[in-house]
């Protein structure tokens, strides 16, 4: 385990104490366990982010295809 200092205004400090007592912990373990919780996220994010961009582009129509006219597209005539 490392040691480390931090700063936090009055207002988060009372906050992060609170949690601390609730769960009857120290306010350093309340404080490593978000950080660990936020690295976890963080890498998942950055793993799911990775497999999405391997997969490449995706053809949204065949070559001999035309894309839609805008009015095509913006008709709310289902709306009216």
């Amino acid at each position: 385990m490392k040691n480390v200092t931090i700063t936090l205004d009055e207002d988060t400090a009372q906050w992060i104490r609170v949690q601390a007592a609730n769960r009857a912990t120290s306010v350093s373990r309340v404080v490593g366990e978000m950080l660990r919780e936020r690295r976890v996220q963080e890498s998942e994010y950055q793993l799911a982010m990775a497999r999405f961009l391997e997969r490449g582009p995706e053809m949204l129509k065949d070559e001999d295809e035309k894309y839609p006219d805008r009015d095509s597209l913006y008709d709310r005539s289902i709306l009216r």
